[in-house]
């Protein structure tokens, strides 16, 4: 078959790409929906599996992938909603922020098929930056923007300039604020119902597409009253999330500083390379998390005072979640979208039961 292709077909392929986006309400996607192959010939289950606010998401996900979409503009669109719902402070719109009160997000995204990554750290003003790394990833020969330079380019891209910082999350760094010191100049404020002290959350979300493709999405807006300008481990590949399309995909959630160590995302994966199932893979980086942590991170019993979850799919469409301590997850492997209960290391102490 000649590898030329004349200026009419260019053009009437593209009006047709063009055109199945647009039905599919897809912003940039990496490839028009396509009918999927029949069920005799499928190379895995399909599945998709999130962190446990991704409930939402992983049906999202699943409902796209079955309808034919490509497997990373599934799993973007899928944590989208998170991103767009203020009432979700982890990530996205509403995400609490920086100590200085800014909100800047953070997310990665990898492309099994095509062996291709994305990345945006530090983001400002932007509501979905999940779908900004799918552009660094799919327009760009780099992996990584950050800061304003991860902004800029955004707006450049047609996203809007807006104000991330919702009315509950900014009593909730005013909290945070007139708490830290009692002599410094602010008032404390009134208490209420939903404050809570330097929480953590992210949302990650892997699917595999009935032709045995994968992508992996994580997204966040971090620590809480972090120092401005920190990146944890969700916009950093081989941390937050990894995928490799002859394998499986992993991600992560919970405290980034000690994923970051482990290379949690890309650890797991290798892990099922070397034939463990996904949750087996996953208690396995967690083990290798426990080795590494400082003792100033660990209580009188030798167990971590943090939290860490790891979610892994396979080609096969095999799926598991660990985390230190008792949690959940969700997952839809072709039934229906439900929490489940994430394998872990150890019991949560009393007192915090």
């Amino acid at each position: 078959m000649s590898d030329v292709v004349s200026r009419r077909e260019f053009v009437a392929s593209t009006a047709v790409g063009i055109a199945a986006a647009a039905a599919s309400d897809i912003p940039y996607p990496m490839r028009p929906p396509r009918p999927l192959p029949p069920s005799s010939r499928w190379a895995a289950k399909p599945v998709a599996l999130s962190s446990a606010n991704g409930l939402r998401a992983a049906q999202k996900a699943f409902d796209m992938v079955m309808q034919g979409a490509d497997t990373l503009d599934a799993v973007i669109e899928g944590v989208k909603i998170q991103e767009l719902d203020p009432n979700d402070d982890s990530v996205g719109y509403g995400g609490l922020p920086n100590a200085a009160g800014v909100v800047q997000l953070d997310a990665s995204c990898m492309h099994g098929p095509t062996k291709r990554a994305g990345a945006v750290g530090a983001l400002e003003g932007i509501k979905t930056p999940s779908e900004v790394a799918k552009l660094v990833l799919k327009y760009t020969n780099h992996i990584f923007l950050v800061g304003e330079g991860a902004k800029r380019f955004a707006l450049q891209y047609g996203f809007k300039d807006e104000d991330l910082l919702t009315e509950h999350a900014r009593e909730v760094w005013l909290h945070w604020r007139a708490n830290l010191n009692p002599d410094d100049d602010f008032l404390d404020v009134p208490e209420a119902e939903h404050m809570v002290v330097r929480p953590t959350g992210t949302i990650n979300c892997d699917a595999v597409t009935p032709q045995g493709d994968i992508s992996s999405v994580t997204t966040t807006s971090g620590l809480a009253f972090k120092i401005p300008g920190r990146v944890g481990d969700s916009p950093i590949i081989g941390a937050g999330q990894y995928t490799d399309n002859d394998v499986g995909a992993a991600g992560s959630t919970g405290r980034g500083e000690s994923n970051i160590k482990v290379c949690g995302g890309f650890l797991t994966v290798e892990f099922m390379r070397r034939g463990l199932k996904p949750t087996d893979a996953c208690l396995e980086t967690l083990k290798r998390v426990v080795q590494l942590t400082e003792k100033r991170l660990l209580g009188a019993d030798g167990k971590p005072k943090f939290s860490l979850d790891f979610y892994a799919v396979n080609k096969r469409g095999e799926f598991g979640a660990a985390s230190l301590y008792p949690g959940r997850y969700a997952a839809h492997d072709g039934t229906e979208a439900k929490l489940r209960d994430t394998a872990y290391l150890y019991e949560r102490p009393a007192a915090s039961r």
